[in-house]
């Protein structure tokens, strides 16, 4: 089955109202800045989507990807590890007046509840957070000698991620760093959609290179010179693009 979507318009437009999507990224290595940013345009044009649930690793930065998401007022809620991050001043302005809510998560057991989530385990067991406020209500059991907080899996009804090679049948490589939470999110979301750098004939990669493997991508875009955030940011970028 060819899993390729002819543009990055057609690749969002089946998100809807409400869905959690979880955006594949360690601040901004591995973060899919187009596909997020095809998102943003189709908010503008038609109004949807909103009240989104995000899942990502950090809050964003500057006024690009991520925190222009959040700066266009389509997420209702964060899921994240690290809401204070270089530059989060679209978050934190949000939060700090009542319009995102947070669900602030450890790194680690934010990447075993997604991997959960892609694995079919509903609940697991581990000692971090115990005794904190992050711990308030969940259920502890000991063993061992030792106390543990019970976490719940995580979900996603969308998975946008960045990968470097695809083919058609949407096996993926991932280019060093950018690896990070995108194979976990493609496992763990109904829907996976992935722009990668380029798209190649099913065969062209090695099968002992594929990281994730296409049974868990439903569609990938090719975008031959991706955004860099980082760069964005420090050219002062802002999406959309503010007129002069």
């Amino acid at each position: 089955m060819d899993k390729t979507i002819g543009s990055l318009a057609l690749a969002v437009a089946t998100i809807g109202d409400g869905m959690t999507v979880m955006i594949g990224g360690f601040g901004g290595s591995g973060a899919p800045v187009e596909l997020i940013h095809a998102l943003i345009d189709r908010f503008l044009a038609t109004g949807h989507p909103h009240d989104l649930t995000v899942v990502n690793n950090n809050a964003g930065n500057g006024h690009v990807g991520l925190a222009a998401l959040i700066e266009a007022g389509m997420v209702r809620k964060l899921i994240c590890s690290f809401p204070r991050s270089a530059d989060p001043v679209v978050f934190t302005e949000r939060y700090l007046a009542g319009r995102i809510d947070l669900e602030l998560v450890p790194q680690g057991t934010l990447a075993e509840r997604i991997r959960a989530g892609g694995a079919g385990i509903p609940a697991f067991y581990t000692p971090t957070g115990h005794g904190t406020d992050l711990a308030k209500g969940k259920p502890v059991e000991v063993f061992d000698g030792r106390p543990y907080v019970r976490e719940r899996w995580l979900k996603a009804d969308v998975a946008l991620v960045k990968a470097h090679l695809g083919d058609r049948l949407g096996n993926l490589t991932y280019r060093m760093a950018a690896r990070n939470f995108g194979p976990l999110m493609c496992m763990a979301a109904a829907r996976t959609i992935v722009q990668v750098s380029r798209i190649v004939e099913p065969g062209q990669i090695d099968p002992e290179a594929v990281v994730t493997p296409g049974i868990f991508v439903q569609g990938l875009v090719e975008v031959p010179v991706p955004a860099q955030e980082e760069d964005l940011n420090r050219a002062g970028a802002r999406y959309p693009r503010v007129a002069e």
